[in-house]
Protein backbone atom coordinates (compact mmCIF):
# COMPACT_ATOMS: atom_id res chain seq x y z
CA UNK A 1 0.00 0.00 0.00
CA UNK A 2 1.12 3.56 -0.56
CA UNK A 3 -0.05 7.14 -0.39
CA UNK A 4 -0.19 7.68 3.37
CA UNK A 5 2.10 10.50 4.42
CA UNK A 6 1.32 10.48 8.13
CA UNK A 7 -0.46 8.40 10.74
CA UNK A 8 -0.97 10.48 13.88
CA UNK A 9 -2.33 9.64 17.30
CA UNK A 10 -3.42 11.70 20.29
CA UNK A 11 -4.26 10.44 23.77
CA UNK A 12 -7.35 11.17 25.84
CA UNK A 13 -5.75 13.42 28.42
CA UNK A 14 -4.14 15.59 25.74
CA UNK A 15 -7.65 16.50 24.55
CA UNK A 16 -8.87 17.57 27.99
CA UNK A 17 -8.04 20.85 29.74
CA UNK A 18 -9.26 21.67 33.25
CA UNK A 19 -12.03 19.13 33.15
CA UNK A 20 -13.43 20.10 29.76
CA UNK A 21 -12.81 19.53 26.06
CA UNK A 22 -9.74 21.48 24.91
CA UNK A 23 -11.23 23.10 21.82
CA UNK A 24 -7.98 24.97 21.12
CA UNK A 25 -6.22 21.61 20.79
CA UNK A 26 -8.88 20.31 18.40
CA UNK A 27 -8.64 23.53 16.38
CA UNK A 28 -4.84 23.30 16.03
CA UNK A 29 -4.99 19.67 14.98
CA UNK A 30 -7.96 20.08 12.66
CA UNK A 31 -6.35 22.94 10.75
CA UNK A 32 -3.36 20.75 9.91
CA UNK A 33 -5.09 17.53 8.91
CA UNK A 34 -5.42 16.84 5.19
CA UNK A 35 -5.94 13.88 2.85
CA UNK A 36 -2.97 11.52 3.00
CA UNK A 37 -3.13 11.61 6.79
CA UNK A 38 -4.84 9.11 9.09
CA UNK A 39 -5.71 10.38 12.57
CA UNK A 40 -6.05 7.94 15.47
CA UNK A 41 -7.78 9.52 18.44
CA UNK A 42 -8.53 8.46 21.97
CA UNK A 43 -10.97 10.41 24.08
CA UNK A 44 -14.43 8.95 23.41
CA UNK A 45 -14.90 7.52 26.91
CA UNK A 46 -13.60 10.54 28.81
CA UNK A 47 -15.40 13.05 26.60
CA UNK A 48 -18.57 10.97 26.90
CA UNK A 49 -18.21 11.12 30.68
CA UNK A 50 -17.81 14.89 30.64
CA UNK A 51 -20.74 15.30 28.27
CA UNK A 52 -22.97 13.11 30.43
CA UNK A 53 -22.05 15.03 33.57
CA UNK A 54 -22.81 18.36 31.87
CA UNK A 55 -26.29 17.16 30.95
CA UNK A 56 -27.13 15.26 34.13
CA UNK A 57 -25.00 16.73 36.89
CA UNK A 58 -23.75 13.33 38.09
CA UNK A 59 -21.58 10.47 36.90
CA UNK A 60 -22.90 7.04 36.02
CA UNK A 61 -22.63 4.32 38.66
CA UNK A 62 -22.70 0.55 38.39
CA UNK A 63 -20.76 -2.05 36.42
CA UNK A 64 -17.42 -0.68 35.14
CA UNK A 65 -17.69 -2.25 31.68
CA UNK A 66 -21.23 -1.00 31.24
CA UNK A 67 -20.27 2.52 32.29
CA UNK A 68 -17.34 2.52 29.84
CA UNK A 69 -19.63 1.33 27.06
CA UNK A 70 -22.23 4.01 27.77
CA UNK A 71 -19.69 6.84 28.03
CA UNK A 72 -17.86 5.72 24.88
CA UNK A 73 -21.08 5.50 22.86
CA UNK A 74 -21.98 9.04 23.95
CA UNK A 75 -18.47 10.41 23.48
CA UNK A 76 -17.90 9.08 19.96
CA UNK A 77 -20.49 11.42 18.46
CA UNK A 78 -19.10 14.42 20.36
CA UNK A 79 -15.55 13.51 19.35
CA UNK A 80 -16.39 13.29 15.66
CA UNK A 81 -18.52 16.43 15.74
CA UNK A 82 -15.64 18.36 17.27
CA UNK A 83 -13.09 17.17 14.71
CA UNK A 84 -15.52 17.96 11.88
CA UNK A 85 -15.95 21.47 13.28
CA UNK A 86 -12.27 22.31 12.82
CA UNK A 87 -11.17 20.32 9.74
CA UNK A 88 -11.24 22.27 6.47
CA UNK A 89 -14.76 21.93 5.04
CA UNK A 90 -13.40 21.05 1.59
CA UNK A 91 -12.21 17.69 2.99
CA UNK A 92 -14.43 14.75 3.82
CA UNK A 93 -14.13 13.26 7.29
CA UNK A 94 -14.65 9.51 7.86
CA UNK A 95 -14.99 7.66 11.13
CA UNK A 96 -13.49 4.20 11.52
CA UNK A 97 -14.06 2.22 14.75
CA UNK A 98 -11.78 -0.81 15.07
CA UNK A 99 -11.30 -3.80 17.35
CA UNK A 100 -8.43 -6.23 17.89
CA UNK A 101 -10.16 -8.92 15.82
CA UNK A 102 -10.04 -6.68 12.73
CA UNK A 103 -6.23 -6.60 12.88
CA UNK A 104 -5.82 -10.30 13.57
CA UNK A 105 -7.88 -11.30 10.53
CA UNK A 106 -5.83 -10.90 7.31
CA UNK A 107 -8.91 -10.23 5.16
CA UNK A 108 -10.32 -7.56 7.47
CA UNK A 109 -6.88 -6.06 7.98
CA UNK A 110 -6.36 -5.65 4.25
CA UNK A 111 -9.90 -4.31 3.82
CA UNK A 112 -9.22 -1.58 6.40
CA UNK A 113 -5.86 -0.71 4.84
CA UNK A 114 -7.37 -0.36 1.39
CA UNK A 115 -10.13 1.89 2.77
CA UNK A 116 -7.54 4.18 4.37
CA UNK A 117 -5.56 4.44 1.14
CA UNK A 118 -8.73 5.14 -0.86
CA UNK A 119 -9.56 7.93 1.56
CA UNK A 120 -6.34 9.70 0.65
CA UNK A 121 -7.19 9.38 -3.04
CA UNK A 122 -10.75 10.63 -2.47
CA UNK A 123 -9.90 13.75 -0.49
CA UNK A 124 -11.01 12.31 2.85
CA UNK A 125 -9.44 12.21 6.30
CA UNK A 126 -10.08 9.03 8.35
CA UNK A 127 -10.51 9.47 12.11
CA UNK A 128 -9.85 6.14 13.83
CA UNK A 129 -10.62 5.00 17.37
CA UNK A 130 -10.80 1.69 19.19
CA UNK A 131 -14.45 0.71 19.51
CA UNK A 132 -14.75 0.89 23.30
CA UNK A 133 -18.54 0.93 23.08
CA UNK A 134 -18.60 -2.78 22.19
CA UNK A 135 -15.49 -3.90 24.06
CA UNK A 136 -15.95 -6.00 27.20
CA UNK A 137 -12.57 -6.55 28.86
CA UNK A 138 -13.15 -10.12 30.04
CA UNK A 139 -14.40 -11.20 26.63
CA UNK A 140 -11.51 -9.42 24.88
CA UNK A 141 -8.94 -11.20 27.04
CA UNK A 142 -10.51 -14.57 26.26
CA UNK A 143 -10.44 -13.85 22.53
CA UNK A 144 -6.79 -12.78 22.72
CA UNK A 145 -5.84 -15.97 24.57
CA UNK A 146 -7.55 -18.08 21.92
CA UNK A 147 -5.68 -16.24 19.20
CA UNK A 148 -2.35 -16.71 20.99
CA UNK A 149 -2.98 -20.43 21.07
CA UNK A 150 -3.16 -20.33 17.27
CA UNK A 151 -0.31 -17.95 16.43
CA UNK A 152 2.48 -15.87 17.97
CA UNK A 153 1.89 -12.50 16.29
CA UNK A 154 -1.30 -11.19 17.92
CA UNK A 155 -2.53 -7.59 18.05
CA UNK A 156 -4.28 -6.65 21.28
CA UNK A 157 -4.91 -2.95 20.60
CA UNK A 158 -5.17 -2.34 24.34
CA UNK A 159 -3.88 1.16 23.70
CA UNK A 160 -4.38 3.51 20.75
CA UNK A 161 -0.59 3.84 20.57
CA UNK A 162 -0.62 0.24 19.40
CA UNK A 163 -3.58 0.93 17.11
CA UNK A 164 -1.71 3.80 15.45
CA UNK A 165 1.49 1.78 15.11
CA UNK A 166 -0.35 -1.14 13.54
CA UNK A 167 -2.10 1.18 11.08
CA UNK A 168 1.17 2.92 10.16
CA UNK A 169 2.78 -0.46 9.54
CA UNK A 170 -0.23 -1.72 7.59
CA UNK A 171 -0.41 1.25 5.19
CA UNK A 172 3.39 1.69 5.00
CA UNK A 173 3.15 5.28 6.26
CA UNK A 174 6.10 7.61 5.82
CA UNK A 175 5.77 8.92 9.39
CA UNK A 176 4.07 7.82 12.59
CA UNK A 177 3.43 10.68 15.02
CA UNK A 178 2.35 9.85 18.58
CA UNK A 179 1.17 12.83 20.62
CA UNK A 180 0.84 12.74 24.39
CA UNK A 181 1.16 15.07 27.37
CA UNK A 182 4.97 14.76 27.39
CA UNK A 183 7.66 16.08 25.03
CA UNK A 184 8.68 12.57 24.03
CA UNK A 185 10.35 9.53 25.58
CA UNK A 186 12.26 10.16 28.80
CA UNK A 187 14.69 7.86 30.54
CA UNK A 188 12.88 9.01 33.70
CA UNK A 189 9.65 11.07 33.46
CA UNK A 190 10.53 12.68 36.79
CA UNK A 191 13.70 14.13 35.23
CA UNK A 192 12.80 16.69 32.56
CA UNK A 193 16.43 16.76 31.40
CA UNK A 194 16.36 13.09 30.40
CA UNK A 195 14.47 13.50 27.10
CA UNK A 196 15.73 11.08 24.44
CA UNK A 197 15.85 13.26 21.32
CA UNK A 198 16.96 10.65 18.79
CA UNK A 199 17.09 6.89 18.46
CA UNK A 200 18.84 6.34 15.16
CA UNK A 201 20.78 3.40 13.81
CA UNK A 202 22.66 2.77 10.58
CA UNK A 203 20.54 -0.31 9.93
CA UNK A 204 17.03 -1.36 10.98
CA UNK A 205 18.58 -4.01 13.21
CA UNK A 206 20.73 -1.42 14.97
CA UNK A 207 17.75 0.92 15.39
CA UNK A 208 15.73 -1.90 16.98
CA UNK A 209 18.63 -2.62 19.33
CA UNK A 210 18.74 1.04 20.34
CA UNK A 211 14.97 1.02 20.86
CA UNK A 212 15.36 -1.95 23.24
CA UNK A 213 18.19 -0.17 25.04
CA UNK A 214 16.07 2.94 25.54
CA UNK A 215 13.11 0.79 26.59
CA UNK A 216 15.16 -0.92 29.29
CA UNK A 217 16.13 2.44 30.78
CA UNK A 218 12.67 4.05 30.77
CA UNK A 219 11.26 4.58 34.25
CA UNK A 220 7.78 5.78 35.22
CA UNK A 221 4.57 6.73 33.43
CA UNK A 222 3.09 10.08 32.47
CA UNK A 223 -0.10 9.27 34.39
CA UNK A 224 -1.76 6.45 36.30
CA UNK A 225 -3.37 3.93 33.97
CA UNK A 226 -1.14 4.67 31.00
CA UNK A 227 1.08 1.98 29.53
CA UNK A 228 4.16 4.19 29.65
CA UNK A 229 7.13 4.86 27.41
CA UNK A 230 8.34 1.26 27.31
CA UNK A 231 5.02 0.14 25.83
CA UNK A 232 5.17 2.84 23.14
CA UNK A 233 8.65 1.70 22.17
CA UNK A 234 7.48 -1.90 21.91
CA UNK A 235 4.44 -0.98 19.80
CA UNK A 236 6.47 0.95 17.20
CA UNK A 237 8.90 -1.87 16.40
CA UNK A 238 7.01 -3.09 13.28
CA UNK A 239 7.16 0.47 11.94
CA UNK A 240 10.92 0.61 12.49
CA UNK A 241 11.25 -2.72 10.67
CA UNK A 242 9.35 -1.29 7.71
CA UNK A 243 11.35 1.96 7.66
CA UNK A 244 8.66 4.34 8.92
CA UNK A 245 9.97 7.39 10.77
CA UNK A 246 8.49 7.55 14.27
CA UNK A 247 8.09 10.78 16.25
CA UNK A 248 6.81 10.97 19.83
CA UNK A 249 6.02 14.47 21.08
CA UNK A 250 3.71 16.66 23.12
CA UNK A 251 0.27 17.62 21.84
CA UNK A 252 0.90 21.20 22.98
CA UNK A 253 2.98 21.81 19.85
CA UNK A 254 1.73 22.24 16.29
CA UNK A 255 2.09 19.17 14.09
CA UNK A 256 4.03 21.22 11.54
CA UNK A 257 6.56 22.34 14.17
CA UNK A 258 7.05 18.77 15.38
CA UNK A 259 7.55 17.41 11.87
CA UNK A 260 10.00 20.20 10.98
CA UNK A 261 12.08 19.68 14.13
CA UNK A 262 11.17 23.06 15.61
CA UNK A 263 9.56 21.44 18.67
CA UNK A 264 11.16 19.00 21.13
CA UNK A 265 10.45 15.35 20.42
CA UNK A 266 11.85 11.85 20.29
CA UNK A 267 12.69 10.84 16.72
CA UNK A 268 13.19 7.16 15.91
CA UNK A 269 14.51 6.27 12.46
CA UNK A 270 17.13 4.41 10.49
CA UNK A 271 19.75 6.41 8.61
CA UNK A 272 19.39 6.19 4.86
Amino acid sequence: MAGIELVGKIGSMALIERGDIDYNKFARIGRQLRPGMVWVTSGATEIGRLDYMKRNGVELTGDRDEIKTDYAAQGQSVLMQTYRMFIDEKYSVRQLLVEHRHFNDPVKRRHIGEMLVRSAEQGAIPIVNYNDAVSVEENRKMEIERLRAEKDDVCELVDNDETAAQIAFMVEAETLLILSTLDGIFYDVADKNSLITTIRGKTKEETLRLVDEAKSRCVGRSRAGSNGAAAKLEYIKPCVTHGTKVIIASAKYDISDILSGAAPATVIETKN
